[in-house]
């Protein structure tokens, strides 16, 4: 029996298939000196006992990379590692009991088409020619998914510890870790086998997670809930069919009831997702226990009543079957159902790989990413939607339960764009909240920051209900368009908590910044755009510079990018600089539109006939503020940033000032109209690592003069090729549905790119969408069409310029 080695590159902490894939693909790597441990078997916690299901479907483009991955490995992992593999590739049917439920089908169909995927939107007819059994008189259509199945979990996870093990990876079992100190750059975990030192550790601890977390001090943003599925037995009548078709069922998912029935052997296999949902581990007569790897929780069959019920309607068949077993057992939920893969937020050299709920079906892609983080520095897909970075600290246990609860109880909802999910709510006000809802304000959370998303008039439908739709023209939809009316012939007042903001000062801070963007540094007095890039060239964020002094900086990014952000200056910054997070300290308004100046002159002290581009520090009414004049609108206006005490005095100035000139408050989806007719991109939508700097269309942000700067030789070689694809600004005819993000750009037939946003533009009185197409298409005047939601619409590119003032002569009036 061999030891517990002394050191590693990489430990690995947790056993189940998210470790083990982890291993893999570290020792597929060529990272072999890696050891994974596991305080018991493997699979122990929610492996042993998850169902094994393998969807690829997701509405979430990085997760569906993720998924069809798992899928494409787990097809062929069997005879690479010459381990035997129970993987039935079933399909699967999807079933929907509205058009709403269609049009998703139809979104997802398309996105697995541009992912090589072959997915098939069914009719009730076609549904019942494959699935014999369905009752589908009151179905409206179905999802067909050739490559959905299920597999054995605790063979996955053998299969890739035996992988691991033939490239030279070491796995101890019973060894959990019990501490963990820093000592000369790296970690020292304890064990009851004794100490192990290593360069990089994976938090891969499942529903252990927050424990194992706490050994770095880190307190992992999860909750854990309880799952019930439920074995039937043999059923001859299936058993007759299934010997006779030489296959099994496709695996059947009734979304909109919130189930999934699934073939084992000649049963059935039938797991709820009910809305009457239990946590577990939040109570004190309920503490988390010090030991539960192959445990179960006692049946709780009566809330699952309704579902078994509605199951047997659908599936008659399933009447006639005996129940033999029922499985309950821990799955662990972070507040958004997405799991962590990437940096251990504020440790150095360690990485989450946790949290899954549907670890099986998304295991072998995140052991994919995971690998790429920590030996290349960064993944091949973007990967937001799982950063671990996402949370920032405010999703307080309390939050967490109530989020977990709500993604766990909708876990088939359809994501609509212009809905917000109502539970853990309230979490951070800005200093104007209070008058935000005076004024009609229907709210939304961005990083938990309630902000006005647009504006309620009397008799608005402003219910949860009413937001339920793929349609543009929602409840919101006249509200917002007298908004963007108001910013473009008058003004209006936006209030933004929550930007994301930091101070960067000392003697060479002007130097440090020109080698981490792209660009140049803003000289006193200015501000300008900051791009980031990886190695790749490919864009890691982007910022707001604004000069304050010779030695002095704000960097002010989104809300959202406040921990990916401050984590990545704080990884580059060099002695003698200070970087200071003020994100709490300070809240803004926008003020823009034509009177915007007019409004402003009798209220500060500030030089308003400086030039767009410009900051200053002045007084607004009596307070002390930093005016910045930019707009994200594309309209005259400033970007008022001062202390959250002194913001109600200067919002009631501007009021009492600016309405009878027709001031009015304006909300957050009509700034993303605004923003969109001007080509104005937003993070993690048109800005992500799965574009370069120079793809984006962000060729005047590189300065290619520079000696040196982060993915400078990446893209002088890709400026010297050639981009394949880039940015481009489309002009859509979509009557009813704005198209999704991500929706395929096709032109005759083939996919040719993909849509990053889109939205009415109320100014120019169309359907705007931002992109990236294959360059040889990227040419004004080219006839394209888009995809989204089951429709195709007509598209065609605009010139290289925003839709709306081209020349950019309202912002600079």
């Amino acid at each position: 029996m061999s030891e517990l080695p002394s050191s590693a590159r990489v430990v690995i902490i947790g056993g189940g298939v998210v470790g083990a894939s982890a291993l893999y693909h570290l020792a597929m790597a060529g990272w072999r000196d890696c050891v994974l441990l596991e305080k018991n078997e493997l699979t122990a916690g929610s492996t042993w006992h998850a169902a094994g299901n393998v969807p690829t479907f997701s509405s979430s483009w990085s997760i569906m990379n993720m998924q069809r991955y798992s899928a494409e490995l787990y097809r062929q992992l069997g005879d690479a590692v010459d381990y035997p593999m129970n993987y039935h590739v079933t399909g699967s049917v999807r079933i929907g009991h509205s058009s709403e439920r269609l049009q998703e089908f139809q979104r997802v169909k398309a996105m697995g088409r541009h992912q090589g995927m072959d997915l098939e939107v069914m009719t009730p007819e076609e549904l019942r020619a494959v699935y014999p059994f369905l009752e589908t008189h009151d179905l409206s259509g179905g999802l067909y998914d050739p490559y959905d199945g299920d597999i054995d979990p605790a063979q996955l996870t053998q299969a890739l510890a035996k992988g691991s093990r033939m490239e030279g990876a070491h796995v101890e079992r019973f060894c959990p870790v019990t501490g963990a100190r820093r000592e000369g750059g790296e970690w020292v975990l304890e064990t009851p086998k004794g100490e192990i030192r290593c360069e990089y550790v994976v938090n891969a601890a499942g529903y252990y997670a927050q424990q194992v977390g706490r050994l770095f001090g880190r307190e992992v943003p999860m909750m854990v809930m309880s799952h019930q599925y439920l074995l039937f037995d043999t059923i001859p009548e299936l058993e007759t069919w299934s010997r006779d078709a030489g296959h099994k069922l496709p695996l059947l998912r009734d979304v909109d009831s919130s189930y999934y029935l699934r073939q084992e052997k000649y049963g059935l296999n039938l797991g709820p997702y009910e809305g009457n949902c239990k946590a577990h581990w939040v109570t004190s007569d309920d503490p988390f226990p010090e030991d539960f790897s192959f445990q179960l929780y006692p049946d709780d069959l009566d809330r699952l009543e309704w579902h078994i019920g509605d199951a047997m309607a659908r599936v008659p068949l399933l009447e006639q079957a005996n129940l033999t077993r029922v499985i309950n057992g821990p799955i662990p939920y972070t507040p958004d159902g997405n799991p962590l893969i990437g940096p251990m937020p504020g440790v150095p050299n360690a990485f989450e790989a946790c949290v899954f709920t549907f670890g099986i079906c998304q295991g072998g892609g995140a052991g994919k990413v995971l690998a790429e983080w920590i030996t290349e520095g960064a993944t091949e897909w973007d990967m937001w939607s799982c950063d671990p970075r996402r949370f920032t600290g405010f999703e307080d246990q309390e939050y967490c339960i109530a989020k977990g609860m709500e993604v766990y109880g909708h876990e088939y909802a359809m994501h609509f764009p212009h809905h917000f999910w109502p539970d853990g709510r309230d979490k951070k006000h800005g200093p104007l909240h209070d008058r935000m809802a005076n004024a009609g304000a229907v709210f939304g959370a961005w990083n938990g920051w309630e902000r006005a998303a647009w504006f309620a008039r009397p008799g608005d439908d402003t219910s949860e209900e009413g937001t339920q739709t793929w349609r543009r023209d929602g409840p919101w939809a006249e509200a917002v368009a007298e908004e963007c009316a108001v910013v473009r012939d008058a003004a209006g007042v936006l209030d933004l908590p929550g930007f994301s903001r930091f101070r960067l000062r000392g003697a060479e801070a002007a130097d440090w910044l020109e080698r981490q963007i792209t660009g140049r540094v803003p000289k006193v007095g200015r501000v300008g755009l900051g791009y980031f890039a990886d190695d790749k060239g490919r864009i890691v964020t982007e910022m707001s510079l604004a000069r304050m002094g010779e030695d002095e900086f704000w960097l002010i990014t989104a809300a959202t990018a406040q921990s990916h952000d401050k984590e990545w200056l704080l990884a580059q910054l060099e002695s003698g600089l200070e970087l200071s997070d003020e994100t709490d300290d300070w809240s803004c308004l926008i003020v823009t539109g034509p009177k915007s100046r007019g409004i402003l002159a009798p209220l500060t002290d500030a030089d308003l006939t400086r030039p767009w581009l410009s900051v200053q520090n002045a007084r607004v009414a009596g307070a002390e503020a930093m005016l910045m004049r930019v707009s994200y609108a594309g309209e005259l206006g400033w970007e008022i940033h001062a202390r959250l005490a002194d913001m109600p005095a200067i919002h009631e100035a501007l009021m009492q000032t600016g309405a009878p000139m027709g001031l009015r408050p304006f909300g957050m989806f009509a700034l993303d109209s605004l923003r969109i007719e001007k080509g104005y991109r937003a993070w993690k939508q048109d800005l992500s690592t799965d574009y370069t700097v120079l793809e984006a269309g962000l060729d005047r942000f590189v300065a290619f003069g520079k000696p040196d700067f982060r993915g400078k030789a990446a893209l002088e070689a890709q400026a010297a090729s050639g981009v394949s694809k880039r940015f481009v600004t489309l002009k859509i005819e979509a009557e009813e549905f704005d198209p999704p993000y991500m929706a395929s750009l096709l032109h005759e037939g083939e996919v040719v790119g993909e849509l990053t946003s889109a939205g009415w533009g109320h100014r120019v009185q169309a359907c705007i969408g931002l992109g990236m197409l294959r360059d040889d298409l990227a040419e004004p005047g080219t006839e394209l069409q888009v995809t989204g939601y089951g429709q195709t619409s007509a598209a065609v590119v605009l010139p290289d310029e925003p839709a709306w003032d081209p020349d950019n002569g309202r912002l600079r009036a």
